[in-house]
């Protein structure tokens, strides 16, 4: 199924393709705020309708995941990071699906906070 992600005000927005099998959401002090339900997949798997560069990122901690969000709103639509063999992931937002219905996406609880 092809996906549009996107922020409140659309001007991050991005299209992916794939089966949501389930979601995570993490306990750390950034996520557990947010209340994002991340989705993983490769970041080359994003296809960008407005220009990457312009979602603005955080980092903190190791400084190894890029929290990126609107400017305008503030949505947080994805993460960027590198998983154990060195590809570059993104963790999508998948609160920042347009139409998706999340009852029956089973969700996986991460304790972030402990690692």
């Amino acid at each position: 199924m092809n996906y549009k992600v996107s922020c409140h005000c659309g001007n991050v927005a991005f299209e992916v393709e794939g089966k949501i099998d389930g979601a995570l959401s993490c306990n750390c002090s950034i996520c557990q705020r947010k209340g994002s339900l991340l989705w993983f997949k490769p970041y080359e798997d994003l296809n960008f309708l407005t220009p990457p560069n312009y979602a603005r990122s955080y980092t903190f901690n190791r400084h190894m995941i890029k929290h990126c969000f609107c400017p305008d709103c503030g949505m947080h639509t994805h993460g960027e990071g590198v998983d154990q063999k060195g590809n570059k992931t993104a963790a999508i937002n998948i609160r920042c699906i347009e139409g998706i219905e999340l009852e029956g996406i089973p969700v996986q609880h991460w304790d972030g906070r402990s690692h």
